[in-house]
């Protein structure tokens, strides 16, 4: 069994650490994310991640209720870090070798991201978990996730949601919404169909960066999309 790409960018949201709960990191979530990546780092997909930080503290939030916009952001970059290391603990657990790189310098709790130490820690097999973001207030752990992938070189950015792809309309509202198996990115901006933040979009489509959204709820899906099967939406060039 091989896998189709040698090495992805998962971007993982916060809410998705939440589970059912309201608020925080739910321990049994978590440990069932991080046996998805373990199953694929077992084939020999090197991994870099991208963690959000919207299960403890959302900047656009923070904004909206009359704080700061730079402040609340930057709130939300510490709150990244909180959760990368809640994932790298994980994977140390499970016997899953991980290093939290921040685009923030907190050299004492977690290592400042350096590009080519990233690659390397990618190439002896580590898991490598980017936290704070780009490091830079207005920009989304979206667009994050877009730059970390052209960065260290990936072959594909994985979207993680709740959802199993990109539909035509809302699954939820519209039960004749169809799901897209595969989308160009040309197409994707006709339909106005919201698959990443329009920063992150632009950036992977003019780095020829394909993207593939799909719901890391469901079960083996990470296992699936990394073989190449038909699992999601693949948004490509």
């Amino acid at each position: 069994m091989s896998a189709a790409y040698k090495r992805i960018l998962l971007k993982l949201s916060g809410e998705a650490l939440m589970g059912d709960d309201a608020y925080g990191i739910n321990e049994e979530v978590v440990s069932r994310i991080v046996s998805e990546i373990a199953e694929i780092t077992r084939l020999g997909v090197q991994v870099g991640v991208v963690i959000g930080g919207g299960n403890i503290f959302r900047g656009m939030k923070g904004a909206a209720s009359g704080m700061d916009r730079a402040t609340a952001d930057y709130m939300g970059m510490l709150a990244t870090v909180m959760n990368a290391m809640a994932l790298a603990d994980a994977m140390r657990r499970m016997g899953v070798e991980a290093r939290v790189q921040s685009a923030l310098r907190i050299d004492q709790v977690v290592e400042p991201y350096i590009r080519g130490r990233a690659i390397r820690h990618l190439e002896e097999g580590r898991v490598v978990i980017f936290a704070a973001g780009t490091g830079n207030p207005f920009f989304t752990t979206d667009t994050a996730a877009a730059l970390r992938g052209a960065e260290i070189g990936a072959q594909i950015v994985l979207k993680a949601t709740k959802v199993d792809g990109v539909y035509t309309a809302d699954p939820k509202k519209d039960p004749s919404a169809k799901r897209y198996h595969r989308i160009s990115f040309d197409e994707a901006i006709g339909r106005n169909l919201a698959v990443l933040d329009a920063t992150a979009f632009a950036l992977c489509r003019d780095q020829k960066l394909p993207i593939n959204v799909f719901s890391i709820f469901k079960a083996g899906a990470l296992k699936r999309v990394v073989l190449g099967e038909d699992e999601g939406t693949l948004v490509h060039s």
